[in-house]
C-alpha cells in the first residue's frame, strides 16, 4: 500500500512539473502571405523562435497584424510536437492595395470640387504606403506622399509629403466676404514610433510657403492683397487605439492628438499654435450593426485674423454644408451614424447609413461663448450608402446626402473614398 501511495505521489509531481514548463517556440510559420513579404511579419510581430509560449503576446502580434493595409484578417494556431517545443502558424489573409481613390461632392450653391488620386499601400511588399493626388477645387493641385512605419525597425518609421494645393478660398471679414487664390506648397517629414499595441506618436516638421491672391470681394486697408509667405511647421501627434476590426465592423475606442506650431516670417500672418483631439468610438450592434461616433475639439490661437485655420467644410467635418463655408479659431465637431449592413456576400458589402453632423466655431478674435451662439451652429442630418470590397483595403465607395436644419443652411452630395470618419 505504502509503494502505491510513493508511486502516486511521484506520478503526481511529475504531472505538475511538465505541466508548469512553459512550452518553447521551436519554429514560426506564416501561411497566405503571397505579396506581403514573410520576413517582414516576422519583424512586425513580437513574438521569437525560441521564446515561452504566450498566447497574451501572440494575440496582441494578431491585433498588429490585422490593423497593417495588407492584411484582411489574421489568425493563428498552435502546432505541439513530441517534445517540449511546439509550432506557431499564423495564417493570413491579403488585402489587395493597389487603389484608386476619389472624393467629389456638390452642394446647392452648385460648388463642385474632386480629388483623385492611387495608392499603394504594400509598395515592394514592405507594408510601405506610396501615392500621389489630383486636385480640381477651381484651381489644380497635386501632392505625393511615402510612409514605411517598419523602415529602421518593428516600432520606428518615417514619412514624407510633398504638396502644391491651390484653392479659392474665402476670407471673413465682419462686413463682408472676399476670395483669395491660396498656394501652400511645401514638404513634410515624421519619425513614426509605436510606443506599444495600443499606443503610437509621430513627431517631425514641415518647410512650406503660403500665397494669397486677392481675386473679387470685400477689401480692407488692414488686409493686404496680395501675400507670399514662407513658414515653418512644428508637429506632435499621439494616437490612442483599442479597436477590434472584422471586417467592415469595428469595435472599440480611439483618440487622435494633433499639435503643432506655426512660424511665420510676415506679421500679417503671426506665428500660431493649434491643436486638435478627434475622439471616435465603435459599438457592433447585433450582427449587422455599427454605431459610429466621431467628436473633435481643437483650439488654436485666438487672433483676429481673417486666414483663421479651422475651417467649416464639407469634406472635413460636416457633409452637406458646402465649400469652405467659415472660418474660427476653435471649433467643436460631433459626428454620429449607425452603419446597417444589408448585403454581405465573400467579397461584396452594402451598407446604409444614417447620419447626424453638427459643430460650432469660435469666431476669431471672438470668445468662448461664441460656440453656443446660433449664428455660428451648424446641424445636418443625412443618409448614405456604402459599397464595400471586403478583400481590397479600404475599398469602400461612399455617398452621402446631408440637409441643413440651421440658419441658412445648404443641402448636398458627398461622395468620397473610405468610411468617412
Amino acid at each position: 500500500m505504502l509503494v502505491r501511495i510513493v508511486c502516486f505521489l511521484l506520478l503526481f509531481l511529475n504531472s505538475c512539473l511538465i505541466l508548469s514548463q512553459a512550452k518553447t517556440i521551436s519554429e514560426i510559420k506564416i501561411n497566405g502571405a503571397k505579396k506581403l513579404k514573410t520576413a517582414l511579419i516576422l519583424k512586425i510581430i513580437s513574438t521569437k523562435v525560441g521564446d515561452s509560449l504566450d498566447t497574451k503576446v501572440i494575440a496582441n502580434d494578431i491585433i498588429r497584424l490585422k490593423r497593417i493595409p495588407p492584411i484582411a484578417n489574421a489568425t493563428y494556431e498552435v502546432i505541439p510536437s513530441a517534445s517540449e517545443n511546439v509550432q506557431l502558424v499564423f495564417t493570413i489573409q491579403e488585402n489587395f492595395t493597389l487603389i484608386p481613390f476619389a472624393n467629389l461632392y456638390t452642394s446647392s450653391n452648385d460648388d463642385f470640387a474632386f480629388r483623385v488620386g492611387l495608392q499603394e499601400f504594400n509598395f515592394l511588399g514592405r507594408n510601405i504606403t506610396l501615392g500621389g493626388f489630383y486636385q480640381f477645387d477651381i484651381f489644380n493641385s497635386y501632392g505625393i506622399g511615402v510612409r514605411d512605419p517598419y523602415l529602421f525597425s518593428n516600432k520606428f518609421g518615417v514619412a514624407f509629403n510633398y504638396k502644391n494645393f491651390t484653392t479659392q478660398e474665402p476670407v471673413f471679414f465682419k462686413e463682408a466676404t472676399a476670395d483669395y487664390k491660396y498656394n501652400n506648397k511645401g514638404f513634410e517629414i515624421l519619425g513614426l514610433y509605436e510606443i506599444n499595441t495600443k499606443n503610437n506618436i509621430a513627431l517631425g516638421f514641415s518647410l512650406f510657403t503660403e500665397d494669397y491672391q486677392y481675386i473679387s470681394g470685400f477689401t480692407d486697408e488692414n488686409v493686404p492683397l496680395a501675400l507670399n509667405v514662407r513658414k515653418s511647421l512644428g508637429k506632435l501627434i499621439y494616437n490612442y487605439e483599442d479597436l477590434n476590426y472584422h471586417y467592415q465592423y469595428l469595435n472599440g475606442f480611439k483618440s487622435a492628438l494633433n499639435l503643432q506650431y506655426v512660424r511665420s516670417t510676415n506679421e500679417a500672418l503671426p506665428d500660431f499654435w493649434i491643436g486638435f483631439n478627434d475622439f471616435l468610438f465603435y459599438k457592433r450592434i447585433g450582427q449587422k450593426g455599427n454605431w459610429a461616433n466621431r467628436i473633435r475639439l481643437g483650439l488654436a490661437t485666438n487672433s483676429e485674423s481673417p486666414f483663421a485655420p479651422f475651417t467649416l467644410d464639407n469634406n472635413l467635418n460636416i457633409r452637406g454644408v458646402g465649400n469652405t463655408i467659415d472660418r474660427g479659431t476653435g471649433a467643436i465637431v460631433f459626428n454620429t451614424e449607425y452603419r446597417h449592413t444589408l448585403i454581405d456576400k465573400n467579397w461584396f458589402v452594402l451598407q446604409s447609413n444614417l447620419f447626424l453632423d453638427g459643430g460650432s466655431w469660435r469666431n476669431p478674435g471672438g470668445e468662448l461663448k461664441n460656440f453656443t451662439d446660433k449664428n455660428n451652429i451648424r446641424v445636418y442630418p443625412g443618409v448614405g450608402l456604402r459599397f464595400m470590397h471586403k478583400r481590397i483595403f479600404n475599398a469602400i465607395f461612399r455617398i452621402d446626402y446631408g440637409y441643413g436644419i440651421t440658419k441658412d443652411a445648404s443641402r448636398g452630395f458627398v461622395f468620397g473614398i473610405g468610411q468617412y470618419f
